[in-house]
């Protein structure tokens, strides 16, 4: 199963400072570690929200909302997509991760939506035309 996990952010990730050395050291080796065990997919930091852009779907209309965005406990400063065999071995993996920031943090874990989740509202065809993009973006990213 896939799962994203999700680091929320800080005052310090929202205020644009960078981790410490020995943070990105942890992280290294800690994101090391999941690529020699075949569970990291994907995994990056984000700048800070004051940097960002939200799009507000109303019907048909479409309003631009720049950044930065208020709630900090409600915003991510990163995230890794792990392919992992249960939740329980996610969180174990977590548990195992450097404190993502100087301070008291959270991070959290959700699993990733598959084809057959969706049951016989995602048609064969649907199937087809998702199981076909996938493969382009594979050859396109190189994955």
């Amino acid at each position: 199963m896939k799962v994203m996990v999700l680091v929320k952010a800080s005052k310090a990730s929202e205020a644009g400072e960078m981790p410490s050395t020995a943070l990105f050291e942890a992280m290294g080796k800690y994101n090391e570690a999941l690529v020699e065990a075949g569970i990291m997919l994907a995994g990056e930091g984000l700048h800070p929200t004051s940097k960002g852009k939200r799009v507000r779907f109303d019907g048909a209309s479409r309003t631009v909302i720049d950044g930065p965005f208020a709630e900090t406990k409600e915003l991510v400063a990163g995230y890794w997509l792990w392919n992992v065999a249960s939740m329980e071995e996610a969180v174990a993996w977590l548990k195992r991760c450097p404190n993502p920031h100087d301070e008291v943090s959270e991070v959290e874990i959700r699993q990733v939506y598959e084809m057959e989740d969706f049951g016989e509202a995602f048609t064969p065809e649907l199937r087809d035309r998702e199981a076909r993009m996938q493969e382009r973006i594979r050859e396109q990213t190189g994955g």
